[in-house]
């Protein structure tokens, strides 16, 4: 990765992943926007609720949006599957499989990288994924990978990049240098916060992106999770309390910090 900045400004790009994916997430979402440091988000096609984030998208033109290509689906009890046909992508439900790769804690044939996907059902898929996207969406900017899946091997990082190229968005890691992270589920909100402020505090002249998924302690959230991450609702509540916090926004701006989004890279 990149940084072709030559001043001493220090930009930072505050991402947040997987809108689309809850009511939760979406509320959560825009209200890191509007309240917060948060100028990027990244949005799932094929997920619930993909219709309902299109319309707060639409109503906030200012929130910088990544088609965040889909090949997965993780949580135990909401499931979604592919936009296109795309039999090779799916388990014998429809639905994506739920991890990249097979972990030896999940139940056999649920990693995608060992499921026999077929390359040309992921570029139709992911093509259609952005079309829609690109359709409903006015202010899309770039692309993103849930769960890293899209560029997880050599052939689908070619396809991805391929559809950056073609469609003219810009890829996630372009020209960033990434800023760390807040803290696995066992970081409340009061841990979050104090990670964030110490990133915030540690960041030098360039351009840096900072990823991590808001949301609500809402029953909605409660009941996400998955083997090994159970604590879904109390995290990404944690994560929208730090993007928000008052103590975080007066520090950017002390710092002199420059938040930017993707949109600002492609010029």
């Amino acid at each position: 990765m990149i940084d072709n900045v030559q001043s001493e400004e220090i930009r930072l790009i505050v991402r947040g992943d997987d809108m689309g994916s809850s009511h939760s997430a979406n509320e959560a979402c825009v209200l890191c926007y509007r309240e917060g440091i948060m100028r990027s988000v990244e949005v799932m096609v094929p997920a619930p609720w993909y219709p309902e984030a299109v319309k707060l998208l639409r109503e906030n033109p200012g929130l910088d949006v990544g088609v965040h290509l889909t090949l997965t689906s993780e949580w135990e009890n909401c499931k979604w599957g592919p936009v296109t046909r795309a039999p090779s992508l799916c388990d014998r439900r429809g639905h994506f499989l739920p991890m990249t790769s097979q972990r030896a804690d999940f139940p056999p044939g649920t990693g995608f990288l060992e499921s026999g996907y077929r390359l040309e059902e992921v570029e139709t898929e992911l093509r259609a994924q952005i079309e829609i996207a690109l359709e409903d969406i006015p202010q899309v900017s770039h692309l993103s990978c849930h769960m890293m899946t899209a560029v997880a091997s050599p052939d689908l990082r070619e396809v991805t990049e391929k559809l950056s190229r073609e469609y003219g968005l810009l890829l996630e890691d372009k020209d960033v240098r990434f800023a760390g992270h807040l803290g696995g589920q066992e970081a409340d909100a009061e841990r979050k916060e104090a990670i964030l402020l110490e990133i915030i505090d540690r960041l030098t002249p360039g351009t840096w992106l900072l990823v991590d998924h808001p949301g609500l302690d809402t029953p909605e959230m409660r009941a996400l999770g998955h083997i090994g991450y159970e604590r879904v609702a109390q995290e990404r509540s944690a994560v929208t309390s730090a993007f928000t916090s008052a103590r975080v926004v007066q520090r950017v701006a002390q710092r002199g910090i420059r938040l930017i989004s993707y949109a600002h890279l492609r010029g």
